[in-house]
């Protein structure tokens, strides 16, 4: 327990309260960032809760297990889309309803890609949207039992795909190829065009609906990687996640804040 206050305690913070810089962490940082996130804790929570409920409620375990390759089949593809439609959507910030909603989920993390506390989803936004995608799925093959265990893989899914996550924005360089290659991959994403590469840890709806590129050379650098299309001029127009932010958007990094060229490439 002591080691683990030693870790927490180097840990840079640059705000106030329990938030984290991965361009400032090593590996072993993040893991007692990520093993003791409260976001990850009641992930982990529900996932055993889940899985309980439907072991208790399965008439048929077979039916109650079925739903868990389902789900790992389809959870991909179902992330692409809200990724590329709804987080990349730019009529979020044109409602002043959403507009709040939009910079949380998906703006403060393309403006500062390091933070952890924007690049974890709120639950109040991802256990819902789980439960919406994978339960009625699993209902329509196991009932309730079924419904529990597609929404726990789910969960377990969304554990993965964050720590991965993290590693993508981490100051640290994979020895794992394939985590060196999803790595650079999401680079990409942030810092030269966002309009691809949508995956986290599979990239194949990409490869399927045209999104995906392997290199920068491959299409030009987009002039909204950082801000996702809300500009000044369309702050000037919709200017409600602009006041939410207290600054106008950025469409660059924080040069205080930005890694060099070099430094992306010893990461990745």
């Amino acid at each position: 327990m002591s080691s683990l206050k030693n870790i927490l305690s180097s840990t840079p913070l640059i705000r106030k309260g329990r938030s984290y810089d991965l361009g400032k962490m090593n590996l072993k940082q993040l893991w007692a960032a990520y093993l003791t996130y409260p976001s990850i804790l009641l992930y982990f929570a529900l996932i055993i809760i889940s899985a309980v409920l439907s072991l208790k409620l399965s008439h048929n375990i077979w039916l109650t297990l079925i739903p868990i390759p389902v789900i790992v089949a389809v959870y991909p593809t179902a992330w692409y889309l809200i990724h590329r439609y709804i987080l990349h959507g730019r009529w979020f910030y044109r409602n002043p309803i959403t507009a709040s909603m939009w910079k949380r989920i998906h703006f403060d993390h393309h403006q500062d890609p390091h933070l952890l506390e924007v690049l974890f989803g709120s639950p109040l936004n991802t256990v819902p949207t789980m439960m919406v995608i994978t339960m009625p799925i699993g209902a329509l093959i196991g009932g309730w039992g079924g419904a529990l265990s597609a929404l726990a893989t789910a969960l377990v899914m969304t554990c993965i795909y964050e720590f991965f996550h993290c590693i993508q924005h981490l100051a640290y360089k994979p020895r794992w190829q394939w985590v060196v290659y999803i790595k650079q991959l999401h680079v990409l994403h942030h810092f030269h065009d966002e309009d691809g590469n949508y995956g986290i840890t599979n990239y194949l709806p990409d490869r399927l609906l045209g999104t995906f590129y392997r290199e920068a050379k491959e299409r030009p650098r987009s002039p909204y990687v950082f801000n996702l299309g809300y500009t000044i001029e369309e702050a000037d127009r919709y200017p409600w996640v602009m006041k939410r932010t207290g600054s106008p958007p950025r469409d660059r990094p924080d040069p205080a804040r930005a890694p060099k060229k070099e430094e992306l490439a010893k990461r990745a």
